[in-house]
């Protein structure tokens, strides 16, 4: 019984580097598994943070460029008539570049009358941008951020009125 006894006080009272060799040993490859799981768990939110950064920045960028030209042609076509087809256009190509798709978002107005001497011409581009990865049937527009950009262009006050 003795023997019994001093086997149970040596157990309990064990010196630290025993017991942490004891732990070490059953803790052993934790770490990289650890390490693999916490890394998905921060990785994959944040290349889907970077994904939509990048979707919104490429729409800015675009919507931007696309109401600079527009604005652009407008004033330099030769007649009002083909003033609006000329600033479509171009908005579509500056979209384009950047694979995205005009759609109905284009609107311009002209201050003070369309080519004439003093007058300037106001274009607004929107998109909408939806969100990477998430389906039609739980977007719409909880699932979209809108872009927009206004360009205001002056036709000169020393131009001949062509409108």
């Amino acid at each position: 019984m003795t023997w019994r006894l001093l086997r149970a006080v040596r157990g309990v009272t064990s010196t630290p580097a025993a017991l942490a060799r004891r732990r070490a040993r059953g803790e052993g490859g934790n770490a990289i598994v650890e390490f693999c799981m916490m890394g998905i768990l921060f990785l994959v939110p944040l290349v889907y943070v970077m994904l939509a950064v990048f979707d919104l920045q490429r729409a800015m960028y675009g919507a931007s460029a696309a109401a600079r030209d527009a604005g652009r042609a407008f004033v330099l076509a030769p007649d009002v008539g083909s003033a609006q087809a000329r600033a479509r256009q171009a908005a579509q190509f500056a979209m384009a570049d950047q694979g995205l798709d005009l759609g109905s978002g284009f609107s311009y107005q002209c201050d003070g009358g369309c080519l004439t001497a003093g007058s300037a011409v106001t274009v607004r581009v929107s998109y909408t941008v939806p969100l990477p990865f998430v389906p039609d049937a739980i977007g719409g527009p909880l699932a979209s951020i809108p872009v927009s950009s206004t360009h205001r262009t002056p036709y000169g006050d020393y131009r001949e009125s062509k409108g």
